[in-house]
């Protein structure tokens, strides 16, 4: 059950138990998803598609492949990347193999072609 706690500049903190394991989601993690997201987002749809999908888009592809990334590679597969630094740069990677395949994986089911722009 997700406990909710008010920090000092009155926003929420909840605190959520995956594993056993706690899990503190505040503003600074959910930032830190949505700049991961964005990185990797960038990147796999430049890769997979030829062209960015946005701000939003990339986002959001970036945070779900993450989540492809890390429970299907590193939980399924048992594939995972430790790069010496900063543990984001690993995060990055991670989302980024996990968003360029769900957006080959997109690519490779949808009926459209996707062509690229010229600017």
């Amino acid at each position: 059950m997700p406990e909710f706690n008010f920090c000092k500049g009155g926003l929420f903190l909840m605190v959520i138990s995956v594993n056993g394991s706690p899990v503190t989601l505040d503003m600074d993690s959910i930032l830190l998803w949505a700049l991961v997201g964005l990185v990797a987002g960038f990147l796999a749809s430049h890769l997979a598609l030829g062209h960015g999908l946005g701000l939003i888009w990339d986002i959001v592809v970036g945070i779900l492949g993450a989540l492809f990334g890390g429970i299907v590679l590193a939980g399924m597969l048992h594939f995972s990347i430790a790069i010496a630094g900063h543990p984001i740069i690993s995060s990055i990677i991670m989302a980024f193999i996990g968003a360029a395949i769900l957006l080959l994986i997109l690519r490779l089911f949808s009926g459209r072609s996707y062509r690229r722009r010229a600017f």
